[in-house]
């Protein structure tokens, strides 16, 4: 529908005259150069407000992860004290365990909740400030007991998460993350293995982010390894399902710039890891907040395309005038060239134009030169290579053929002699059809029987043939030796070997404007190899037959009827063969030269 509109739109353009087409060439021209200019001016702006906001984003996730380090940091340092300072230099039944675990938490409570020391059973060993642990809890199936306890050489870090080990006296609850780890604990002047649980003030990183999340432009949020969320500006609402996040898949993300379409808006996503704990620092920047600004830099773009668009289109009018006028009348001269008037063809004008009409005259006595000649030759030439694909015939075939007439005199079988020589006069005349390349269909089939005629005698129960012809398909045209060739092949390379019960099937059939030749056989088949160059290379065994061979048929047909006509060859080992015909279906007619 579009396109018959464009034409139709384009023929009435046509009819305005030359002057009117060039000014509409002209201001779509420059309509198609401004808009691609605009295109590139906006492309460009955006890439550069992009990369801005890459650069600004990556400057912003690197102070988070120098912060968020130095916190984390911070308190595994917290832990080593303990570690070092605590656990390997006193016994944890001392009051000097208590007292420096005492120590440290008094100088980190800002940034602790709690510290606490398990055996590997899950026993509490001490804890500060918090000492009794919530009845039915069992430490044991917690995960950062779990991760500790399976990978004791480790520090791990928890997800966000409320603190339900302890019992408080206000029913006081806390948000924290934990850090776990194994270690080796001296009790009774015996080591065993033990966990050390720190609690750090979830606080401390919520205040983090939030001093970041108030430009409004973007968001950040932290979420574990598994996607699961440690903090987010709006975690209660994503907690209650009220809102969505993309985190689970941006968990599994390296670190890099990506883009995502989230409920049908568009955002820029970057990830940021934070070093040895495996949680990723995501920020959202939503496409359309850093293309807000740019609404009013579209519209003078616009502004100015329109402009420069009529300018362009009164220069154009300017222009065509000025070319228009000499080039109407070379316009008139040359509808003469319809009645071989070359010599009234317009020189005048510009220089160009002048030199234009100078070499249009000259220029349509030598193609009309041209043209002549090699009409002549495609003719010759189409000639040629018929008459040479045609001649092609090995005359192996005639050789043995009369081999085997003169051993049925000899045997006095003379009958059979009689009907293999009339076999044999009847299959050359259709051969000579007095020079034509063109027969029809019906002294082709007949070749074709004659043919069989004399193969039979020679390949006695060898094989059968059966004949399927559609009425009428005789009267139709075709090149001569085309089926023979075909049935040769299903001969001597699909029946001979054979131990009888050799099937071929001729059927002619036809499809709206087509006419088909299928010959069928139920031989050994073709390998696959061999079946893919079978039309594109010649046969290297030349010693049976005619020689003529697929290829040379396929060759004459796309000479004489088009690239379009054909064989084709469908073939499967020990399976059997069919070769296909394609010819147009076209009436035959008495009186073709040689050629035809």
């Amino acid at each position: 529908m579009g396109k018959r509109l464009i034409i139709k739109l384009w023929s009435k353009i046509n009819k305005k005259g030359m002057d009117f087409v060039i000014s509409i060439s002209f201001a779509i021209m420059m309509i198609v150069g401004m808009s691609f200019i605009g295109i590139f001016l906006y492309k460009s702006y955006s890439n550069a407000t992009e990369e801005i906001v890459i650069a600004e984003s990556k400057q912003v996730l690197n102070q988070v992860e120098i912060n968020l380090n130095t916190y984390l940091r911070n308190i595994m340092r917290i832990s080593d004290a303990i570690h070092y300072s605590v656990i390997k230099n006193n016994d944890v039944n001392s009051k000097e365990f208590t007292q420096n675990l005492n120590t440290i938490y008094e100088i980190n409570k800002d940034n602790v909740v709690s510290l606490a020391c398990f055996t590997k059973d899950g026993r509490l060993i001490d804890s500060v400030p918090l000492g009794q642990i919530k009845n039915n809890v069992d430490v044991t199936k917690q995960g950062w007991f779990q991760n500790a306890k399976n990978k004791m050489e480790n520090v791990h870090f928890s997800g966000s998460h409320v603190e339900n080990i302890f019992e408080t006296s206000n029913n006081r609850y806390f948000w924290v993350v934990s850090l776990s780890r194994g270690v080796e604990l001296t009790q009774n002047g015996k080591v065993e293995e033990g966990i050390l649980l720190v609690d750090m003030n979830f606080g401390s990183i919520k205040q983090l982010f939030s001093r970041i999340n108030n430009n409004g432009m973007s968001y950040v949020y932290l979420v574990d390894s598994k996607g699961k969320l440690i903090y987010h500006p709006r975690q209660s609402l994503i907690s209650t399902g009220m809102l969505k996040e993309s985190n689970m898949d941006n968990a599994n993300k390296e670190d890099g710039i990506y883009t995502e379409n989230f409920h049908g808006k568009k955002r820029m996503i970057v990830v940021k890891t934070v070093g040895y704990t495996g949680w990723k620092i995501v920020e959202v920047i939503p496409t359309e907040n850093y293309y807000k600004g740019f609404n009013k830099t579209k519209i003078i773009a616009v502004i100015i395309i329109i402009i420069a668009i009529m300018v362009m289109i009164l220069v154009s009018q300017l222009v065509a005038e000025n070319i228009v006028k000499p080039l109407n009348k070379l316009e008139k001269s040359i509808k003469g060239i319809e009645n071989k008037n070359v010599e009234d063809i317009y020189i005048g004008g510009t220089p160009e134009i002048s030199h234009l009409g100078m070499t249009i005259k000259k220029m349509i006595g030598e193609l009309r030169s041209l043209t002549d000649d090699l009409v002549r030759e495609q003719v010759e030439k189409r000639k040629s290579e018929l008459d040479a694909l045609q001649s092609q015939i090995n005359p192996h075939f005639l050789y043995n053929t009369l081999d085997s007439i003169m051993w049925m005199i000899e045997a006095e079988k003379y009958d059979d002699a009689i009907r293999m020589i009339d076999a044999l006069g009847k299959l050359f005349r259709v051969s000579l059809s007095k020079g034509k390349n063109i027969i029809s269909m019906g002294d082709e089939l007949s070749h074709a029987k004659n043919y069989l005629r004399i193969q039979k005698y020679r390949y006695k129960n060898k094989f059968v043939s059966y004949f399927e012809v559609e009425e009428g398909v005789e009267k139709y045209k075709t090149i001569k030796l085309i089926i023979q060739p075909i049935i040769e092949n299903a001969i001597y390379y699909g029946m001979e070997y054979m131990d009888g019960d050799g099937e071929i099937h001729i059927n002619v059939y036809t499809d709206e404007d087509n006419l088909y030749i299928d010959v069928m056989d139920n031989g050994l088949g073709i390998p696959k190899e061999k079946l893919e160059k079978i039309l594109t290379e010649p046969s290297l065994n030349r010693s049976k037959g005619s020689g003529i061979g697929l290829r040379n048929v396929h060759q004459r047909i796309n000479l004489y009827f088009g690239k379009e006509y054909g064989i084709s060859v469908y073939s499967e080992p020990d399976e059997g063969t069919v070769v296909r015909i394609h010819l147009p279906k076209i009436e035959y007619k008495e009186g073709g030269g040689k050629t035809e």
